[in-house]
C-alpha cells in the first residue's frame, strides 16, 4: 500500500469516533506499530487534529471538518455496480483499484447511505474471467499507455493462425469479451484482436509513434460515423 493511501485510511479509521490504538491500526493496515507512530506524528505536524498518545490510543477531534461525499441513492447504486463490474471483468490492477475506491467512499459516507451498500442487489459474477486474461488486460493496457509494440500468436474464429506485431492503441470491452484495437504491422492497417484468442503475448522494447491515419481517432472515424459518438467513446469516463 502506498504511504499516501495508508495516511488516508488512518484518518478514516480515526473519524469513526472510537479510540484506536496503534496496535489496532497496525493490524488493520498490516504495518508495524512504529510505522503507525511515525504516520500519526506526520499527520499531526501537517495540521490534522488527532488527539491521544502512544499506549492509550488516538481519535480525531470531533470538530474536524472534512468535506462530505454527498451522493444520491441512484449515484451510489451506479458507483457500486460499476465497481462490481470492474471486479468481475477488469484486470488485476483494476480489481484492486475498485476495491480501494469503494472502501474510501464507504468510509466517508453518512450512516444512512452507508447502509445502502448491502441493499444494492445488482451483481456481476466474474468467474468466467480467467486469471491469465486479467493479467493480459494489465499488460496490454500498460503497452497502450507507454506506446510499446506487442507481439503474439493469434487464432481467428475460422482457425487460421498468424504471428502479429502490433501497436496497441486501446482496449475495449464488449459484453464479456475484451478486444485490443491496434495498428497491425502485418496488414499495415487497423485490426481488432480478441484477448482470449491470443497466445505467447510479449511486449517488445521498441516503441511506436502513430502518424495521422494510424491513431485511435482515425480508426474511430471509420467505425463510428457520428462525431458526438466518437467524443463519447473517447471521454475519460467511458474509456479503458
Amino acid at each position: 500500500m502506498r504511504r499516501a493511501d495508508r495516511l488516508f485510511r488512518i484518518v478514516q479509521f480515526l473519524r469513526q469516533g472510537r479510540l484506536q490504538t496503534a496496535q489496532t491500526l497496525a493490524t488493520k493496515l498490516q504495518v508495524s506499530q512504529r510505522t503507525i507512530y511515525r504516520d500519526i506524528q506526520d499527520l499531526q505536524l501537517a495540521g490534522t487534529p488527532i488527539e491521544g498518545e502512544a499506549g492509550v490510543g488516538y481519535t480525531l477531534r470531533r470538530d474536524m471538518d472534512l468535506p462530505p461525499l454527498m451522493f444520491t441513492r441512484g449515484e451510489l447504486t451506479a458507483l457500486v455496480l460499476g465497481a462490481r463490474l470492474v471486479r468481475a471483468w477488469g484486470g488485476a490492477e483494476n480489481v484492486l483499484g475498485a476495491d480501494q475506491a469503494l472502501q474510501r467512499i464507504e468510509a466517508v459516507l453518512p450512516a444512512d447511505l452507508r447502509n445502502e451498500f448491502d441493499s444494492i442487489l445488482l451483481y456481476a459474477p466474474g468467474y468466467r474471467m480467467l486469471p491469465h486474461l486479467r493479467s493480459r488486460v494489465d499488460v496490454l493496457h500498460s503497452a497502450c499507455k507507454s506506446s510499446h509494440v506487442a507481439s503474439f500468436r493469434y487464432v481467428r474464429e475460422d482457425g487460421e493462425r498468424s504471428q502479429r506485431c502490433v501497436w496497441p492503441l486501446a482496449l475495449c470491452f464488449w459484453s464479456g469479451v475484451w478486444t485490443l484495437t491496434t495498428w497491425c504491422e502485418l496488414r499495415n492497417d487497423f485490426r481488432d484482436f480478441r484477448l482470449d484468442r491470443m497466445d505467447e503475448v510479449a511486449i517488445l522494447e521498441r516503441t511506436f509513434t502513430p502518424k495521422k491515419g494510424q491513431r485511435l481517432e482515425d480508426h474511430l472515424r471509420k467505425v463510428v460515423p457520428s462525431a458526438e459518438e466518437r467524443r463519447e467513446f473517447l471521454a475519460p469516463s467511458t474509456t479503458v
